[in-house]
């Protein structure tokens, strides 16, 4: 599978958007922490744990992922409700 994917940076952090169905996909749902957000079916993975966890197992699955940054001074990201299975 083929994947092509945002990393939103700000000037304090960075998320990796993910449709959360990949996350069932990859059987790495119970493996993602309250530091990401979600809104809507999109996961933002947070750059420190969340996004190598997501990297990892894509990779492990066969999966290759292309990012595109995208950088700006504020995002609406942080005010997203955190992530929970």
């Amino acid at each position: 599978m083929h994947k092509n994917l945002i990393w939103t940076n700000d000037p304090g952090h960075a998320w990796l958007a993910v449709p959360r169905t990949d996350l069932r996909a990859l059987g790495i749902e119970a493996r993602i922490t309250g530091y990401s957000y979600v809104r809507g079916d999109t996961v933002y993975l947070e750059e420190d744990l969340d996004a190598g966890t997501y990297l990892e197992a894509a990779k492990g699955a066969g999966w290759t992922v292309e990012t595109t940054e995208e950088n700006v001074n504020w995002t609406p990201i942080r005010g997203y409700a955190s992530y929970q299975v």
